[in-house]
C-alpha cells in the first residue's frame, strides 16, 4: 500500500478518520520514510497549534503506597524499585510545586498521586489547593488522582480544575498483560465521568509495553472515539524493580511513527510527548515537535525527564516557541 500523504493530511484538516490500514502502514514505514509522516503530521498541527508548544509540569502528590499492580509503574504494590515513597503533601508543598511550574515556563500544572482512587477527604484537599493556586498563578490545572465518581469530578471542577488525566494506557485487549487490579472498562468509566461533569479530558497511552502494532492502533482510534482534548503519549520507561525493567523494545523512529499516527487521527487535540521521550528518542527528539505541540518538562514522577532550560533551548533551536497564551479555565 502506497500512503498519500497529501491526500491523509487533507482528510485530516477537515477532521475525518484515516483509515485504519493506513494507520497500520504509518506504523510499518521503513524508517527513511518517516520524514513524509513527519511532514503530514506538521502540516496538521500547524494549522491548529501554529508553532506554539505548550509546557507542562507533573507535580508528585503522593509516591509510592499503592494497592494496584501495574506492571510499568514504579509505584505499584509488586515493584521493588528504589523510589522516594511519601503521604499526601499538604497544601503548601503543592502551592510551591506550581510556583516551580510557573517559574519554569510551564502554562500546565498536574497533580498526580498514586493509589486506585481518592476519598472524599482528598477531594477536599485538591480543591482547596486548586483555589489557592488558583488565587495566586495563571496556571491550567489538572489532576491524576486513579478512578473517579462523576460526583468526585463535579466537586473538582467546581474548585477550578480544568483537566483530569487518567490514560486508558493500551489497548482493551492487551490490558490484563499490564494490570490485574482494574480493567480497562473503570478507565474507560472514569473517562466518561470527567467528561459528564464538564471538565475537559486527559488520556493517551504507553507504547512500548509488549503490545503489538494492532493494540496501538486500538488506543489511537479509541481516543479519537471518546474525543479526548488531551492525549499524552508516553514511551516505557523501563524501571529497574517492575515487571517491565527489562522491556527495550522502541526505536526512535518507532517513538515518531506512533507520534504522527496519533496526530493524523486526532488533529485537534493537544498531542504531548510524554514520558519516556528523552531515554526513546534520545538524539532526535527534537523532532517530536513536528507532531506533538506539547511537552512535559522537569521529569516524570519517580524518573528524570528534560530540564526546562534545556527544552526552552530545544524548542526555540527548531524554530518553534513557547506557548504564553492566557492559560485557559475549563468552562
Amino acid at each position: 500500500m502506497s500512503l498519500h500523504w497529501d491526500s491523509i493530511a487533507r482528510r485530516a484538516l477537515a477532521g475525518e478518520a484515516i483509515t485504519r490500514d493506513e494507520g497500520r502502514e504509518i506504523l510499518r514505514l521503513p524508517d527513511e520514510d518517516v520524514p513524509s509522516a513527519l511532514w503530514a503530521a506538521y502540516a496538521v498541527r500547524k494549522a491548529h497549534f501554529g508553532k506554539r508548544v505548550k509546557i507542562c509540569l507533573l507535580q508528585n502528590a503522593r509516591s509510592g503506597l499503592c494497592p494496584e499492580d501495574c506492571h510499568y509503574c514504579s509505584q505499584s504494590s509488586i515493584s521493588s524499585a528504589a523510589i522516594d515513597k511519601y503521604p499526601l503533601l499538604s497544601q503548601e508543598q503543592l502551592l510551591e510545586g506550581a510556583r516551580r511550574a510557573h517559574q519554569a515556563g510551564a502554562k500546565r500544572y498536574c497533580m498526580v498521586t498514586s493509589g486506585r482512587g481518592p476519598s472524599d477527604e482528598e477531594i477536599d484537599h485538591f480543591c482547596e489547593v486548586t483555589q489557592a493556586i488558583r488565587q495566586e498563578l495563571p496556571l491550567e490545572i489538572c489532576v491524576c488522582l486513579g478512578l473517579l465518581t462523576e460526583p468526585q469530578a463535579r466537586r473538582l471542577k467546581a474548585a477550578g480544575v480544568g483537566w483530569v488525566n487518567h490514560n486508558l494506557n493500551t489497548s482493551e485487549r492487551f490490558y490484563p498483560e499490564i494490570c490485574t487490579t482494574h480493567t480497562y472498562q473503570d478507565r474507560l468509566a472514569t473517562i466518561r465521568h470527567v467528561r459528564a461533569a464538564g471538565l475537559m479530558t486527559c488520556s493517551g497511552g504507553i507504547v512500548g509495553m509488549g503490545e503489538h502494532d494492532e493494540d496501538i492502533l486500538d488506543l489511537a482510534f479509541a481516543v479519537r472515539q471518546e474525543r479526548m482534548d488531551s492525549i499524552p503519549i508516553n514511551f516505557l520507561h523501563p524501571i529497574k524493580g517492575t515487571p517491565m525493567e527489562g522491556f527495550q523494545q522502541l526505536t526512535p523512529m518507532k517513538c515518531l511513527k506512533v507520534l504522527c499516527l496519533f496526530r493524523l487521527l486526532n488533529p485537534t487535540s493537544d498531542i504531548r510527548a510524554a514520558g519516556g521521550r528523552e531515554v526513546n528518542l534520545r538524539s532526535v527528539q527534537a523532532m517530536v515537535l513536528y507532531a506533538a505541540n506539547s511537552i512535559f518538562v522537569e521529569g516524570y514522577l519517580t524518573t528524570p525527564g528534560q530540564q526546562a532550560q534545556e527544552a526552552m533551548q530545544m524548542i526555540q533551536d527548531m524554530g518553534f516557541e513557547v506557548d504564553t497564551t492566557e492559560a485557559s479555565v475549563c468552562a
